[in-house]
C-alpha cells in the first residue's frame, strides 16, 4: 500500500520523466507467460528479459513461464489458445516466425486467434558457421551453395520462419531454386546454437541476439546479417555483400482469446510502462534489438499486413 501511495503521488508531479509516471500504474500481481519454443531462443530471450526488467521495476510481482516447442511456435500457440482462453493474467511471446510457420504448415491456429498487446522489438538475422568452418566469409559460402545447394545443411527455426525465408531469398539471389536449400529445422534458437557449435550442420541462421555472445567468444563465425545496417563492425550485411536480401524478425506479446477488456487494457499499460523504463532501453541496446514498440489499432493493422505480405513471399518462394 505504501508503494502504491508513493507511486500515485508521483503522477501528480508533471516534471517527472515519462517512465516514472508510467510506473504509477498498479503493479500486476503475476503473469503466466507462454514461450512457444524451447529455452535459449529469441522468444525465450525476450520473455526472460521482460521478466527481469518488469520485476526490477516493480511492474509485476512474479512470472511463471511455460516453454512449449514444436511447429515453429504453432504448437505452443495452440496450447495457449486452448488452456488460457478468457484468462487476463496470461501473455504469449510470439511474432513474425509464427506468422510464416502457420501459413507454410496450414496450421489451424494463427495469430488471428490471440489478442495483440504490443510489438516490442525487431531484429536482423545472422548467418553463422562453426568456428573451424572452411567458409571464412559469406562469398565462400554463397559460391558453395551455388555449386552444390543440397550439400550444405543449414539450421534454423521451422519452415516458413524468418530464418527459412532468409535462406530461400539468398538462394533466389544466387540464381538457385529456393526449394533446393537443405534447410534443417530445429525447435528453437537453443537447439540451433547447439547444432552449429557442434558442427552437426555447416551453417545456421537465427536472430542476431541468439548468436551475439557466441560470436563474441569465437564459438561461431558470423558471415553476414540480414538487416540494412551492420550490427557488428566486422560482420557485413547480405545486401552490402552483393546479395539482394533483407529481412527482419519482429517479436511481441499477446493476450489470451476472450480475455476481459479490463485485463487487456492492463496488459497494454504494462507493456507501455515496460517500454518506457531506462532498463528496457538498455536491454534492447545490449541485445542488439531495434525498438519496434507498437500497440492498439496500429498494431492490429501491422499484423494483418504482415500476414498478407508473408503469404505473398512464401508463395513466391514456393513455400506456401
Amino acid at each position: 500500500m505504501q508503494r502504491r501511495r508513493l507511486l500515485a503521488a508521483a503522477t501528480a508531479l508533471p516534471f517527472l520523466p515519462g517512465w516514472r509516471q508510467a510506473l504509477a500504474a498498479e503493479a500486476l500481481p503475476s503473469l503466466n507467460v507462454m514461450i512457444p519454443a524451447a529455452p535459449g531462443g529469441g522468444w525465450d530471450g525476450l520473455g526472460r528479459a521482460v521478466e527481469h526488467v518488469a520485476v526490477q521495476a516493480g511492474l509485476v510481482g512474479r512470472f511463471q513461464f511455460e516453454n512449449m516447442p514444436g511447429g515453429a511456435g504453432t504448437v505452443g500457440l495452440a496450447r495457449f489458445v486452448a488452456t488460457r482462453r478468457g484468462k487476463g493474467d496470461s501473455l504469449m511471446v510470439s511474432g513474425a516466425n509464427v506468422v510464416g510457420a502457420a501459413i507454410a504448415s496450414k496450421s489451424p491456429v494463427s495469430l488471428k486467434d490471440v489478442v495483440p498487446v504490443a510489438r516490442l522489438t525487431e531484429e536482423a538475422g545472422v548467418l553463422v558457421v562453426p568456428a573451424e568452418s572452411e567458409f571464412k566469409d559469406i562469398r565462400q559460402l554463397a559460391e558453395a551453395l551455388r555449386k552444390e545447394p543440397r550439400g550444405i545443411p543449414i539450421a534454423g527455426a521451422g519452415g516458413g520462419t524468418v530464418d527459412h525465408i532468409i535462406l530461400c531469398l539468398l538462394f533466389k539471389a544466387l540464381g538457385r531454386k529456393p526449394l533446393e536449400a537443405q534447410f534443417v529445422s530445429f525447435p528453437g534458437g537453443g537447439a540451433t546454437q547447439a547444432a552449429v557449435i557442434g558442427a552437426q550442420v555447416k551453417a545456421a541462421i537465427a536472430g542476431w541476439g541468439e548468436f551475439s555472445e557466441q560470436v563474441a567468444t569465437g564459438r561461431v563465425r558470423a558471415l553476414a546479417t540480414s538487416g540494412t545496417r551492420r550490427l557488428h563492425p566486422d560482420v557485413p550485411t547480405l545486401q552490402e555483400s552483393g546479395y539482394d536480401v533483407t529481412a527482419t524478425n519482429w517479436r511481441g506479446v499477446f493476450a489470451a482469446p476472450d480475455a476481459p477488456e479490463r485485463a487487456r487494457r492492463a496488459l497494454v499499460d504494462f507493456a507501455t510502462a515496460l517500454h518506457e523504463t531506462p532498463a528496457w532501453k538498455e536491454t534492447m541496446k545490449t541485445r542488439g534489438w531495434d525498438d519496434a514498440f507498437l500497440t492498439g489499432p496500429e498494431l492490429e493493422r501491422f499484423i494483418a499486413k504482415d500476414q498478407s505480405d508473408t503469404e505473398g513471399v512464401l508463395k513466391d518462394l514456393g513455400l506456401a
